[in-house]
């Protein structure tokens, strides 16, 4: 975008935004490594790997805005909706203009959510099993010439169950086919709005004089391990979900009172025929699907081309096209040479000479390289020494899916691609290898939260990944409010209804509810009695040496209750961030309407004290006039 715009291009972008490190995805910034100043002129998005399709948490230029969405409202909708809208405008004020759209849906990542008659028209559908239904995909693919001919698949997964196997527990199939059937009604929904903007080209005329690309950032995940999940972020990254206890959930998967995603042998579906997922370096993690549509460039003959290319070939190919040669300085900055080639002689030739002779891959300690139709690579086990880990060795010109491992065949061969890698390794800075993934988030939660945070009403909604680091320790929560009439609204709310709490005042009481999972919620109340004129209310979390937490909420003048919470939350696992006078984004619970804005009185400010003592020191009726001022 940034080349495009020194160009003449107006520079657009809608949706997926994730090169903006967590801590700069506040309200106050820093901003430069936002899309405004990457290159784009706007932006209508969402920072991070994914949102919640029912209730992002989005963003327009270089700010964030509350959303509270119509019965309705999904996400794909609204940012097809969105590109729409702004192609609309640049065709209105700028005709004959060039324009440059990045649009990045969250979909199909997880959640996988979609409107309910999307996901029930394929009821059934899936019923057969993963190894059927995986053994019918290669077919097609053979049948459509997307695979070789001769291409056998990779092995099953070792730790995916053999369909026969499965369907000895009726409660695991049933739940799989439904997980895996909303995935399905997902894609069908993305693809029909993908479609309509496709036509609105049409309909303004500049379907003709318009290049699409579309690509996928990765193979299919894994992540939803051997049962897939209704809450997919508590059983990644704290506590397996039961398929037993999911099953009560079944008709919820795909709205918005389910976090799903599908199980590993569907994701192995996806992959046909490829071996592993995403975030490993065999195919089923690297190789993605590439559609180019560019009327008078590309002939319309939908013809497949397997020559070996990178993601990293797509700008220098676009800029090749459009007589444009990269700039040797960029807002004052020498650029380096791009990594990529022109792969545009694939676009009227099926068999050109292959350009690219290299290419080296890493991901959390997986790592291959891919030299002139070999493929050395290795999967790592997190926490392992990366010199241990076993090299394997393909031949992909005769072996698309990877089944056939030649290492032990072609030592030599291997040995000397092993080294090949090592030097790439060190020639772009992949080394030291760092394997880490979650533990990275929770390190920098830690590296940036402060002992004392405060909050105001109406504030932008802080970031999952940039609120306080309350992960394992004691706090307390101490709302400064103004008192008029009665009092009614949040005060706090963090996380959603898959996991957080919300601090608020409903019908004469004062209320804290801690969602552990969408089974598991406890609440305390006490009378909210205050005086009109300046209070403090608090919520006290302790820390308990078996794990539990013990949470008591009082404030001036009221009557102390306590509760004890078993299991609490870490940072790195809610699904939602933090918003303080109402609970705007995914609702924390049902409580109340969201966003159940505070009102019967003025909110000061909230104050998240995690200091040591603080919960020892409590709060004192004096606190209550410290922001009377």
């Amino acid at each position: 975008p940034q080349v495009l715009r020194e160009n003449g291009y107006n520079t657009l972008a809608v949706g997926k935004w994730h090169l903006t490190a967590t801590e700069e995805y506040g309200a106050a910034g820093p901003f430069s490594n936002w899309p405004l100043a990457k290159g784009f002129n706007r932006w209508y998005g969402f920072h991070g790997a994914l949102t919640d399709q029912f209730h992002p948490e989005l963003c327009v230029d270089n700010h964030l805005i509350h959303v509270e969405p119509e019965p309705g409202y999904h996400l794909t909708e609204d940012l097809v909706d969105h590109a729409i809208a702004t192609v609309r405008d640049h065709v209105s004020t700028a005709a004959g203009r060039p324009f440059f759209m990045y649009l990045a849906l969250g979909a199909c990542h997880w959640p996988h959510q979609a409107p309910k008659a999307f996901i029930d028209r394929y009821r059934g559908r899936y019923d057969q099993g993963w190894d059927t239904v995986r053994a019918q995909r290669l077919t097609k693919q053979l049948e459509l010439g997307i695979v070789p001919a001769g291409t056998e698949p990779s092995p099953r997964d070792a730790d995916v169950r053999a369909w026969e196997d499965m369907r000895k527990d009726d409660d695991a199939v049933t739940l799989s086919t439904r997980l895996q059937e909303a995935y399905a009604g997902f894609m069908e929904h993305t693809d029909l709005h993908l479609g309509r903007l496709f036509d609105e080209l049409e309909a303004l005329g500049i379907g003709d004089d318009t290049a699409v690309l579309l690509l996928s950032d990765n193979g299919a995940s894994a992540e939803g391990g051997a049962t897939g999940a209704i809450n997919l972020r508590k059983h990644m990254v704290y506590e397996k979900d039961d398929p037993k206890q999911a099953m009560a959930h079944l008709e919820d998967i795909g709205s918005e009172r389910a976090y799903n995603h599908y199980s590993m042998g569907w994701a192995q579906v996806s992959n046909t025929p490829l071996k592993w997922y995403k975030k490993n370096t065999h195919g089923g993690g690297i190789r993605a699907p590439l559609i180019v549509r560019w009327p008078g460039v590309v002939p319309a003959t939908g013809e497949v081309r397997s020559q070996f290319y990178d993601v990293a070939d797509i700008m220098p190919t676009l800029l090749a096209q459009l007589g444009i040669e990269p700039p040797e300085t960029l807002a004052g900055v020498a650029q380096q040479p791009l990594q990529g080639m022109d792969m545009s002689p694939s676009f009227t030739s099926a068999s050109p000479e292959c350009r690219r002779r290299l290419q080296y891959f890493e991901l959390l300690g997986d790592r291959a390289l891919w030299q002139d139709g070999w493929k050395a690579v290795t999967r790592h086990k997190k926490g392992g020494n990366p010199d241990d880990d076993v090299w394997e060795l393909y031949h992909l010109d005769e072996d698309f899916a990877e089944a056939r491992d030649l290492a032990a065949q072609d030592q030599e061969r291997l040995v000397r691609m092993k080294a090949i890698w090592l030097e790439e390794a060190q020639r772009n800075q992949v080394l030291p290898i760092d394997d880490r993934e979650w533990d990275r988030a929770a390190e920098r939660i830690r590296r940036l939260s402060r002992s004392r945070h405060v909050f105001f009403a109406g504030s932008s909604r802080i970031d999952r990944l940039a609120v306080p680091d309350i992960t394992a320790r004691s706090f307390i929560v101490r709302a400064y409010v103004e008192k008029q009439d009665q009092l009614q609204g949040v005060m706090l709310a963090w996380g959603s209804r898959f996991g957080g709490f919300s601090f608020y005042v409903k019908d004469g009481e004062l209320v804290l509810k801690y969602v552990y999972s969408q089974d598991v919620s406890h609440e305390v109340r006490t009378p909210e009695t205050l005086a009109k004129g300046a209070s403090c209310l608090a919520a006290t979390f302790e820390r308990q040496e078996d794990g539990s937490t013990l949470v008591s909420i009082d404030g001036t003048g009221l009557t102390k209750a306590t509760m004890r919470v078993p299991k609490t939350w870490p940072i790195t696992g809610t699904t939602a961030g933090l918003s303080c006078g109402a609970d705007r984004g995914h609702p924390v619970c049902d409580d109340y309407d969201s966003p159940f804005a505070f009102r019967g009185g003025v909110l000061r400010r909230v104050e998240v004290d995690l200091s040591p003592g603080a919960v020892m020191a409590g709060w004192a009726p004096e606190d209550a006039i410290a922001y009377e001022d």
